[in-house]
C-alpha cells in the first residue's frame, strides 16, 4: 500500500486526508484500515507516534458515512453509533480533535467527554445523539448512571491505550461500560504492549480477531538518540537549567515521577526565568488545556508533566524529552521518548539517573533490548555514580520498589487504595 486513494475510502475522507498533507499510511494504518474496513475485529499493538489514531479513526468514519441499515444511520436522543475509550482526558482530546479534523466533509455530530470540567456542556452534547461519543471510562460511567447516555446503539466500539487502561484500575469501568454494549458490534483494541492483562481484556472483547503489530519497542527507540547522565539527586535541577541553556534545545517535554516533583521543578525554572508550564492530575482541566495551548504555541518552551497527564499530549516540534526523574516503569521511558523524534523528526531524549535509579535504568535497558549511552563528557556528569552497581529494589507491582508494604502487612500483590483512585481521578 503506497497512498491512501488505495484503502477504498469515502471521497470526504480522502479530500480532509489530502487537506492535512497526509498522502502515505504508516504500517499501522495500511495493515489495521482494510481489516476494519471489513468489520472485523481487531488488536492493534503499536506504540505511540505511529500513527494509530487514524488507523481506527479513518475506517470508522468510513463505515458511519453509509447509513449501516439503521433507518437514515442517526442515533436517537442519548445515544451514539460509536464509543471510543481513552484513558486520559488529554488523549480523548486529541482523539476527538483528530475525528473532527478527518470528518469536516461529512456532516457526522461528534462528542466528547471527560471529568474536570463541567458535566452541563456534555449532557447538552449527548442530548440529541452523537455518531462517535469519545470518553474517559469515569465520566461517561456518570453519564450513564444518570441517564443521559445510552450505549444500546452502539455499532463499533474501540479501546485506545488498553495497557494504560488497565494500568490506571480502570478494568472494572470498562467491563461495566462494555456489559451495557449490544452483543453485535465491532469491537477494536490498541495497546502498546501485549501483556498478560491485555491479552486477557482482548479475548474477553474480541470476537476471533486479526492481530496487527507494528514497531516493536527497539525500533520505535531507534529513531532518537538518547543519552544518560549520572548525577546526585540534588544536582538535576542545576543540571536541568544548564541544559535548557543550549542553543540546541527547542521545545521541551520535561517529565518528574510525582505530581509534587513537577511543581518544584516548574517553579524552580520559573524562578531562573524560564517559561514553564506544569500538567498532573491535580491540576484543573482548564489549567491543563492552557498549559498544553501555550506549549504547543511556542509561548511556553518547556512543560513539566507526570506520566498520567502527559499521556495522548501530540504536540509537534518537541526536540527533547528530558527524564528529570527516570520512571518506574519500563513502557513508560518508551511511551516518554516517543513525544520526540514523530513524523520522520530527529528527536533527542536526555535521561537524569542518580545512584537510587541504576535498577531502573536497567529494567528500562532491557525493554529497550539496548544501553542507553553514557553522557560522560557532560561538567554535571558523576563517574562515581556511574561506576556503582546500585542499590537492587524489589519489584512490586510492576514497580521497582517503589511505595513498598510496610512490615508486617501482606500487601505484596495489591495496588495501594489511593494510588488506584488517583489514577481514575487524572481521567
Amino acid at each position: 500500500m503506497t497512498n491512501f486513494t488505495g484503502l477504498d475510502l469515502a471521497q470526504p475522507l480522502l479530500r480532509a486526508i489530502a487537506e492535512e498533507g497526509y498522502d502515505t499510511p504508516t504500517p499501522i494504518q495500511a495493515q489495521a484500515i482494510p481489516y476494519l474496513l471489513e468489520g472485523q475485529d481487531l488488536m492493534g499493538i503499536a506504540q505511540t507516534g505511529t500513527g494509530k489514531t487514524a488507523a481506527f479513526a479513518l475506517p470508522l468514519l468510513h463505515r458511519l458515512s453509509k447509513s449501516g441499515g439503521r433507518e437514515d444511520g442517526r442515533a436517537p436522543k442519548r445515544a451514539a453509533r460509536a464509543l471510543i475509550l481513552a484513558p486520559t482526558r488529554e488523549l480523548a482530546g486529541q482523539i476527538y480533535a483528530c475525528i473532527k479534523t478527518y470528518s469536516r466533509h461529512m456532516g457526522l455530530r461528534s462528542a466528547v467527554v471527560y471529568g474536570g470540567v463541567s458535566i452541563r456542556g456534555q449532557i447538552t452534547a449527548m442530548a440529541r445523539g452523537v455518531d462517535i461519543l469519545v470518553a474517559t471510562p469515569g465520566r461517561l460511567l456518570d453519564l450513564m448512571n444518570q441517564n443521559f447516555v445510552r450505549l444500546d446503539w452502539v455499532e463499533t466500539y474501540i479501546l485506545d491505550e488498553a495497557d494504560r487502561m488497565l494500568d490506571m484500575g480502570f478494568a472494572p469501568d470498562v467491563r461495566r461500560i462494555t456489559a451495557a454494549l449490544p452483543k453485535q458490534r465491532q469491537t477494536a483494541m490498541f495497546s502498546a504492549t501485549m501483556a498478560n492483562t491485555v491479552r486477557g481484556l482482548a479475548e474477553s472483547l474480541l470476537n476471533d480477531p486479526i492481530t496487527v503489530e507494528v514497531a516493536p519497542v527497539a525500533t520505535t527507540v531507534e529513531r532518537i538518540d538518547q543519552r544518560v547522565l549520572f548525577v546526585p539527586k540534588a544536582k538535576k535541577r542545576a543540571l536541568l537549567a544548564e541544559l535548557l541553556n543550549g542553543d540546541d534545545i527547542g521545545r521541551v517535554l520535561v517529565f518528574t515521577r510525582t505530581k509534587h516533583g513537577a511543581d518544584a521543578v516548574a517553579r524552580h525554572l520559573e524562578r531562573g526565568g524560564v517559561q514553564a508550564g506544569v500538567i498532573h492530575g491535580n491540576k484543573s482541566q482548564n489549567h491543563r488545556e492552557r498549559a498544553i495551548k501555550g506549549f504547543s504555541s511556542g509561548r511556553m518552551r518547556v512543560l513539566v508533566a507526570t506520566d498520567i497527564a502527559a499521556r495522548g499530549i501530540d504536540v509537534d516540534g518537541v526536540t527533547h524529552v528530558i527524564n528529570f526523574d527516570l520512571p518506574n516503569e519500563p513502557d513508560s521511558y518508551v511511551h516518554r521518548i516517543g513525544r520526540t523524534g514523530r513524523a520522520g523528526a530527529v528527536g533527542t531524549a536526555i535521561s537524569f539517573c542518580d545512584i537510587e535509579e541504576k535498577a531502573y535504568l536497567r529494567d528500562i535497558e532491557k525493554t529497550i533490548r539496548q544501553s542507553v549511552p553514557v553522557f560522560e563528557d557532560h561538567s554535571f556528569h558523576c563517574p562515581v555514580i556511574a561506576s556503582d552497581p546500585g542499590t537492587t529494589r524489589k519489584k512490586q507491582d510492576g514497580r521497582n520498589g517503589a511505595n513498598s508494604p510496610r512490615k508486617g502487612g501482606n500487601n505484596r500483590n495489591r495496588k495501594p487504595q489511593w494510588k488506584r483512585n488517583n489514577a481514575r481521578k487524572a481521567a
